[in-house]
């Protein structure tokens, strides 16, 4: 058997630059692995470099505290969970199997991707451990793989949904290997992230063991697949930036063109069976190259328009690098929410169409923000210009970072910009693939700070700490940056090669710095201000002549010199594009990289959405240390809607306070809104109290919060996505809703708006419903000669004989087949 050859690089550190993103060859630390040498390593690779993570060091009020939170508590939390949760056990299950030991337990795992949510937290873990050595986690780790490598078939294969029980695997695997990859096997999509730890771990640790399964894997793979063979492509991507890492460990070209056919493969073949989704849903609607606009699955999208620019950076190849730009232009002009979040419909947890930026039901999985700033970072590697920088900062500082609480330990899958108190961190999922994300991207922060080019210096976030660099001409730059940024915008950098030296140093002027809310006119600033940025060395005032939104400095530099940066941060109001039809007579607040949010705990009578903030109202900012580990708040005078008994709407002064919308949810479940009404007319004014909107609401068993059902929101339609209660997937069932009034009550009128998705989802108006009262602990059917009504788009009224009660129940027979829901229930 042929050996694979590793090309040297002078450090850990330099093999570690793109460890969060592509990975660089480094020499083994033990023998030569067992796998054929196709070529020499990359010879061509993305114009600009990334400062590796291990160079970066930061000491921050932002981003330090959130890091070690991610290492002392996240990442155990989420090995933690992997344990209680049957994922670990799942390899022991497969092992026994391949060893044809008995098990008690031949059932497949819950979900044919079960097996990624270890692989990400050895990923994230694999980080910490290349920054800060702990002996137990570097055991735990390696007793992890020692399962994983034991469930790997002799061939390589690997994939517990099938192993542990050949026969019977997951329904979702197919009975034959990869014959169901492109629907929902996720055959693939596992290995991807396999490769992804596997090149981590070693890089960490210059252990072998993983990266031994995961190079196993790979040369099955593409012994299988390509040119000749069998056609694939992954029905959920990531396997092409993972074996894109795998060529950079291995210098194998092998896995580099498996990669590229893997994405060439993609989009329609006449005659082949469709995903029943439709190939939109996984970005198959057209060969990648053909692709102009971000369609289907978010994450998925977002990790393929990451392997092509991890590809088209090693091959040069310019259809890839054209695709990728034109489908980022327009993400960012027709379907970037102002969090940065991507992804509006949670059916199929994909882009909408144009302009489509609902808030309620935003979906914006935070899986997808992750994938959003990989691209956003390769698009810059691949470019240079600030604008990717800039909308990778937004989602990074909002709709990344929200997807994770301040303990560690609770999440956040889709991420709203607008909630009435349905949405609550998890402390995890039945499909946990947030957590995982949240554990490897956090790791490596630091790696995003800063960039190279030859003997050029980019600066592109800003945070206190200090960065060890080496140019390409071995020159060794020494930078410390002093900063509260993102609470304050003044920044301090000092520069110290190891011998004076001439060179340039680019650091990017934020775009919200600037006039640019966004690089394109989907959102805008409202307010017009005149605070210039201002940039100074050694006290001395520097122009700004900017390109691709970078300030300049090239000058020959002693060690100890002092940049000093001033960027401005009042508090911004955002306005959207006109066709941003849920935004219109809305306004959103920035102050520096942070969009704010109101919420319900620092409000009056913990409501928002019936806020009126008036363009005439100031608004100020101050840092608070006891709120939320310490934030900067904006701060002002706003109006309170509220209807009174007659239907009227009385309006009132208040104190108005915003948060960053990041720190939202770590106070229990309450109101929440990004886009605050800035007339009358946008706002939602507090409901009259009635029987309904005070009494405690209960289900029989359902997935989602029944709050909707009494919130005193009336609905558009039956399918009206803002605000409802559904019992799906429960099909033909009956249910029962119940309402407990905090006294007793004399009514004799209800009116239900049923919840119907018909066109978009699985709901259906029921078959038939009753109406019960409570007596003593007896439930009553009410007197009545009224129809109960089913109709769609409107309220179903029933009248009965007035009865005086603690309770009213609805009993809901759904049609056969279909599941129901309610929009709202009013009692009179």
């Amino acid at each position: 058997m042929l050996r694979t050859k590793f090309a040297p690089v002078a450090s850990l550190a330099g093999a570690l630059a793109l460890a969060a993103l592509t990975t660089a060859t480094v020499t083994p630390q033990s023998p030569p692995l067992a796998a054929a040498a196709r070529s020499a390593p990359p010879g061509r690779d993305y114009p600009v470099q990334p400062v590796p993570f291990t160079s970066v060091h930061l000491t921050d009020v932002f981003w330090a505290p959130r890091i070690e939170t991610n290492r002392t508590e996240t990442i155990p939390f989420a090995f933690e969970q992997c344990e209680l949760t049957g994922r670990v056990e799942n390899f022991i299950r497969a092992a026994k199997a391949l060893r044809h030991q008995p098990l008690e337990n031949t059932k497949p795992p819950g979900y044919p991707f079960d097996d990624t949510d270890l692989y990400k937290v050895i990923e994230g873990a694999s980080y910490t451990l290349s920054v800060r050595p702990d002996p137990k986690l570097d055991a735990y780790v390696d007793g992890l793989i020692e399962k994983i490598a034991a469930a790997q078939e002799s061939d390589g294969y690997l994939y517990t949904a099938r192993t542990i029980n050949p026969a019977s695997p997951h329904p979702w695997a197919g009975k034959h290997r990869w014959e169901l990859e492109r629907d929902d096997s996720h055959e693939l999509y596992d290995l991807g992230h396999l490769y992804e730890a596997a090149a981590a771990h070693y890089q960490a640790t210059g252990k072998r063991a993983l990266l031994d399964v995961a190079l196993k894997s790979a040369n099955l793979l593409v012994e299988t697949f390509g040119p000749g063979r069998r056609s694939i492509w992954p029905g959920h991507q990531i396997t092409e930036m993972g074996l894109a890492k795998l060529y950079r460990v291995t210098g194998d070209d092998r896995y580099l063109s498996l990669a590229k056919f893997m994405l060439d493969e993609r989009g329609p073949s006449p005659g082949e069976k469709v995903n029943p989704r439709g190939l939109s849903y996984n970005q198959a609607q057209q060969r990648v190259i053909e692709q102009t606009e971000p369609v289907g699955h978010a994450v998925r999208a977002t990790y393929m328009y990451s392997g092509m620019a991890d590809v088209a950076a090693l091959t040069g190849d310019a259809a890839y690098v054209k695709a990728i730009d034109t489908i980022w232009e327009n993400t960012v002009r027709t379907k970037l929410y102002i969090t940065g979040g991507i992804g509006a419909s949670g059916s199929g947890e994909a882009f909408g169409r144009h302009y489509e930026l609902p808030n309620m039901t935003a979906y914006n999985e935070t899986c997808a923000s992750v994938g959003m700033d990989y691209w956003n970072h390769r698009l810059f590697l691949l470019h240079g210009d600030a604008k990717y920088v800039d909308v990778m900062e937004r989602t990074l500082y909002n709709g990344l970072i929200s997807g994770v609480s301040l303990d560690g330990k609770r999440f956040f899958y889709p991420n709203p910009l607008e909630s009435n108190g349905q949405h609550e961190r998890s402390p995890w999922f039945g499909v946990a693939c947030c957590p995982g994300n949240i554990t490897r991207f956090l790791a490596s922060v630091p790696g995003y700070v800063y960039a190279r080019q030859g003997d050029t210096i980019y600066v592109n976030l800003y945070a206190g700490g200090h960065a060890d660099l080496e140019t390409d001409q071995k020159r060794h730059v020494k930078l410390v940056q002093d900063t509260r940024y993102p609470w304050d915008g003044g920044v301090k950098i000092t520069v110290s090669p190891d011998r004076p030296r001439t060179f340039a140093i680019k650091l990017r002027i934020p775009g919200w710095a600037r006039t640019d809310a966004v690089p394109s006119d989907l959102y805008r600033f409202a307010d017009a201000v005149d605070a210039p940025v201002s940039l100074r060395v050694n006290g001395r005032a520097v122009a700004l002549a900017l390109e691709k939104g970078y300030a300049t400095i090239d000058r020959a530099w002693q060690p100890g010199d002092v940049i000093e940066l001033e960027l401005p941060m009042p508090v911004r109001r955002i306005v959207a594009h006109e066709s941003v039809e849920a935004d219109r007579g809305r306004v959103a607040l920035q102050r520096g990289p942070i969009v704010y949010a109101a919420e319900w705990p620092d409000n009056p009578k913990g409501h928002v959405r019936n806020i009126v903030l008036p363009d005439s109202a100031k608004l100020t900012s101050e840092f608070r240390s006891g709120l939320l580990n310490g934030v900067q708040i904006v701060k002002g005078r706003a109006y309170g809607l509220a209807y009174g008994a007659n239907n009227s709407v009385t309006k009132t002064e208040q104190d108005f306070v915003a948060i960053p919308y990041a720190m939202w949810a770590n106070r229990g479940r309450g109101q929440m809104i990004v886009w605050l009404a800035a007339t009358d007319a946008a706002a939602r004014p507090t409901p009259w109290p009635t029987p309904a909107t005070t009494a405690t609401v209960t289900t029989s068993p359902a997935r989602r919060n029944p709050s909707a059902i009494n919130d005193g929101d009336d609905p558009k339609s039956s399918d009206d996505p803002a605000s409802y209660f559904d019992w799906w997937p429960r099909r033909g069932t009956v249910e029962w809703v119940e309402y407990a009034f905090p006294k007793p009550s004399t009514v004799s009128e209800v009116e239900i708006y049923w919840f119907d998705d018909t066109g978009r989802g699985q709901v259906r108006v029921p078959a038939s419903w009753r109406l019960f009262y409570r007596e003593g602990n007896t439930w009553k059917p009410v007197t009545t000669t009224g129809a109960f009504g089913v109709e769609k788009d409107r309220y179903n009224t029933l009248a009965f004989s007035p009865v005086t009660t603690t309770g009213l129940r609805v009993e809901v027979t759904a049609q056969p087949q279909w599941p129901a829901g309610i929009q709202e229930w009013k009692v009179k």
